[in-house]
């Protein structure tokens, strides 16, 4: 079971890796070949785009037509050609069809592995945490370094090593391409008799139940606040003091706590139960935005604070893919799963450009932002999003992790 274990988190590793190279760099890449403010929002739109449609084309062939790992095999070598496509344009047409491709195909895989993860774990309410934990490291090994040795570079020459973002990518996608078709065995599973033969549509109907309707609501509140951190915090940290060269690392400490969280997160969710867990991911969030609001003149603070991170990504997120899981029938997974990573990828992320960005420009006079009056409302939003997990989740009993409570 080891051996299954360490291929799944191999497969994580790889998989974040992909995203990890080129997220971080492809903003600046984007603006030093000329493109417009509305090209680039349209770049960072393609995988809100691509988490659309995989609900109803890409995940469905997952759970009823492909086996897992094929579906990894073959999204990779697309995704992984698209990526690679997009160093060699120069072009907005065709660097955003590139990305547009690689969105499309890459996406889909996020929720897939997840669910060929979770098919092949003997015991995944203690086991995924640290399978998850692979992606985490994988998007640190492909930023981190690459950030590092491109902090010197200026001009042409930043710009050109810029662009290898996207080979590094293409070449992880591709290795996991091969390397997914060792993966176990994980065939689709077929309607169930009466069942809605579209994996998706028989997904969304479990909506209906009241404690998935709530986590579903829930969810998207999270998934905005999440997303609006990424937006906020680095010129918030640029304010207080903070050089542009350390703004990464600062932000990435939570990575690194994330790990941690990871590894402890079948424990705690085997004492604590799915609410408990779940709602201190979001009270995480409330506690670091509050930090943000009332010290924002103790820089030591505010960077220990990102330890947060770890609790606000793997108590929530990381419990939210293992509660699908278990949730939900086996021939809708992947299609479950997806629907969920809509919220996260797709919906929340428009979300939160949509309701933070307005706001951070309104609360702007001459260049000075009122960030407290800013982080004041994700911190809100986050204690509604906790007290309403707290009071209407109810899942049955018979959906306990490990024996644990609710």
């Amino acid at each position: 079971m080891n051996r299954v274990r360490n291929k799944l988190f191999v497969m994580m590793v790889l998989e974040f890796f992909i995203w990890g190279a080129w997220l971080p760099l492809i903003w600046g890449y984007m603006a030093g070949l000329g493109f417009s403010p509305t090209e680039i929002a349209l770049v960072g739109s393609a995988f809100a785009i691509a988490s659309v449609l995989a609900i109803f084309f890409s995940n469905q062939f997952a759970d009823r037509t492909f086996s897992a790992e094929r579906f990894m095999a073959v999204s990779h070598l697309i995704g992984g050609l698209a990526v690679v496509g997009a160093f060699f344009t120069r072009s907005f047409p065709s660097f955003f069809a590139c990305m547009l491709v690689h969105s499309l195909f890459y996406v889909p895989t996020i929720s897939v592995s997840n669910a060929l993860a979770f098919a092949n774990l003997k015991n995944a309410h203690r086991e995924f945490g640290i399978v998850r934990m692979g992606g985490t490291i994988g998007w640190i090994l492909a930023s981190w370094p690459l950030y590092f040795v491109l902090k010197g570079a200026s001009g042409e020459a930043l710009q050109t090593a810029r662009g290898y973002i996207f080979v590094v990518s293409g070449a992880a996608s591709l290795l996991l391409a091969g390397f997914s078709l060792t993966l176990p065995h994980t065939p689709p599973r077929p309607a169930t008799a009466g069942g809605d033969r579209l994996a998706w549509l028989r997904a969304a109907k479990f909506l209906k139940s009241p404690y998935l309707l709530v986590l579903f609501v829930v969810t998207f509140i999270d998934a905005t606040i999440h997303n609006g951190y990424f937006l906020m915090a680095g010129d918030f940290l640029g304010k207080i003091g903070i050089k542009p060269e350390n703004i990464m690392p600062v932000m990435s400490i939570g990575q690194i706590a994330e790990i941690l969280t990871m590894m402890a997160l079948g424990w705690f969710l085997q004492r604590l139960g799915w609410r408990a867990t779940l709602v201190l991911g979001i009270l995480g969030h409330a506690a670091r935005f509050s930090v943000f609001a009332f010290f924002p003149d103790s820089a030591t603070v505010i960077i220990a604070v990102q330890l947060l991170h770890g609790i606000c990504y793997a108590f929530f997120f990381a419990t939210l893919y293992i509660f699908i899981d278990a949730a939900f029938p086996t021939d809708v997974r992947s299609s479950a799963q997806g629907l969920f990573n809509l919220l996260i990828l797709g919906l929340g992320d428009l979300a939160a450009k949509w309701i933070f960005i307005p706001l951070q420009g309104r609360l702007t006079t001459h260049g000075e932002v009122a960030y407290r009056s800013l982080f004041l409302v994700p911190m809100g939003m986050a204690v509604g999003a906790a007290v309403l997990l707290a009071l209407f989740f109810r899942p049955p009993p018979e959906l306990r992790p490990s024996g644990g409570p609710a």
